[in-house]
């Protein structure tokens, strides 16, 4: 048995099997590049279903107006006048919507079809965004913060088994990978553009969110098309497929054991938007400083991404897990070591290279475990993970500095790194062939 990881058929193409731009990207320019620009492009980007790319183009418009997530807190302060600890709780109930959502994503993925769930979640999206700018009780606020946080977070499960679907398996990191840059596409023009129309007014802010999701639902309507595998029938030849039920993914030891170390690294990675924030203002940098630093980590995915998914793609899964579980662990951990905005700068660009190899990689592991009629179940297991640790990461990176101190927090990280490299090293290694009679 050998790791779940893509195969080796990633490499470069041959002559007589040539990848080709998709033809979303093609365009009256297309014939100026030259040779060294479009061949990692066509590596990259070509031989790609056309589906594909349209469940690209939404995932892309949907993150392009992603506003309301980022400016919740501060919308609920400046301009209804709430206070931080009524905030805070809309967020939190936001977060524990999203939670959910995770986990009934992924069911009704696998129930009812990737494309009707993904459909509902925009459309309920939607919906609840432009209603935030309408509602003034503050029970009602928080109860649509929270429906929100659900709706919204559904559509992840649905969108990553759709991509299993739609993909071979030999393609499967490398599309993760391309759709994991038009999330940070997305969110980095739309944190800047936030601000601006925020200036104007936050009703705008959510009208624009609503409509932005809305037209991501018009797009997968238009299309795409359903891609739930058709049932097994009972008297096909071969084993008894698993069956496809939430309990059944609860018991798959070997994918618990991933999302645990998903919990444990993404704990860590909600440093970067807490504790390091607290950490650079008690070393005298000013909120300014900290914006600077932390939007490197959106620039260098954006920059990054794509040549890094060209130049890892022969390496198998376990590797490229392990790898990146290292660089997120001891960049945090290099942390100890700043005290001035060029060394902080420098430990989220080690960091986020990390990024940047661990997530595509464990998107497509999760696509390889999953069984095709489960696809979604295990999206949503994966997804909450991610979810338990935006909850729990900051919270224990706060404790952590009150009680315990600076050194204690970055050196944690570091170790906890170190303690998931392990893990998905030895949990995904290729296990040795049986020898033949």
């Amino acid at each position: 048995m050998t790791s779940p990881g893509p195969p080796r058929g990633t490499t470069s193409p041959t002559r007589r099997q040539k990848r080709s731009l998709p033809t979303t990207l093609r365009g009256p320019f297309a014939g100026k590049l030259t040779g060294k620009l479009t061949e990692p492009l066509t590596e990259t980007l070509g031989g790609l279903p056309g589906a594909y790319w349209w469940l690209w183009t939404s995932t892309l418009v949907n993150r392009l107006g992603g506003f309301v997530a980022t400016f919740l807190t501060l919308y609920l302060t400046v301009q209804r006048g709430y206070s931080p600890s009524y905030a805070g709780l809309v967020a939190a109930l936001y977060g524990l919507g999203g939670a959910a959502g995770a986990v009934v994503g992924g069911v009704l993925a696998d129930r009812l079809g990737r494309r009707v769930t993904l459909l509902t979640s925009q459309l309920g999206a939607a919906a609840l965004t432009a209603s935030l700018a309408l509602i003034t009780h503050p029970a009602a606020l928080a109860a649509t913060a929270a429906g929100l946080g659900l709706v919204g977070n559904a559509s992840r499960p649905a969108t990553s088994a759709m991509i299993a679907d739609l993909v071979r398996p030999e393609d499967r990191a490398r599309a993760f990978s391309v759709n994991y840059w038009a999330v940070n596409i997305g969110f980095g023009v739309s944190a800047a553009a936030a601000g601006f129309i925020a200036t104007v007014g936050y009703t705008w802010l959510f009208l624009g969110d609503a409509a932005s999701t809305l037209l991501c639902a018009l797009v997968v309507f238009a299309k795409v098309r359903e891609t739930l595998p058709p049932p097994v029938p009972l008297d096909a030849a071969g084993p008894a497929p698993r069956p496809a039920t939430l309990g059944g993914v609860l018991r798959d030891s070997r994918f618990m054991a991933l999302v645990a170390l998903t919990f444990l690294l993404g704990s860590v990675l909600q440093q970067g938007s807490s504790t390091l924030a607290v950490d650079m203002g008690a070393s005298g940098l000013s909120t300014g400083r900290y914006g600077l630093v932390i939007g490197l980590n959106g620039l260098v995915i954006v920059l990054l991404q794509i040549p890094l998914t060209r130049m890892l793609r022969r390496h198998g899964s376990g590797t490229l897990l392990a790898a990146g579980s290292l660089l997120i662990g001891w960049g945090f951990g290099l942390t100890v070591l700043a005290s001035s905005a060029g060394v902080y700068a420098v430990t989220v660009v080690v960091w986020t290279l990390g990024e940047i190899v661990h997530a595509p990689a464990a998107m497509a592991v999760v696509a390889e475990i999953a069984p095709a009629d489960a696809r979604g179940r295990y999206q949503g297991m994966y997804s909450l993970a991610w979810s338990g640790a935006a909850f729990a990461g900051p919270l224990a990176g706060g404790l952590a500095l009150d009680h315990l101190g600076r050194t204690a927090v970055w050196s944690a990280c570091a170790v906890l790194g170190t303690a998931a490299a392990t893990g998905y090293a030895t949990l995904l290694r290729p296990h040795p062939k049986a020898p033949t009679a």
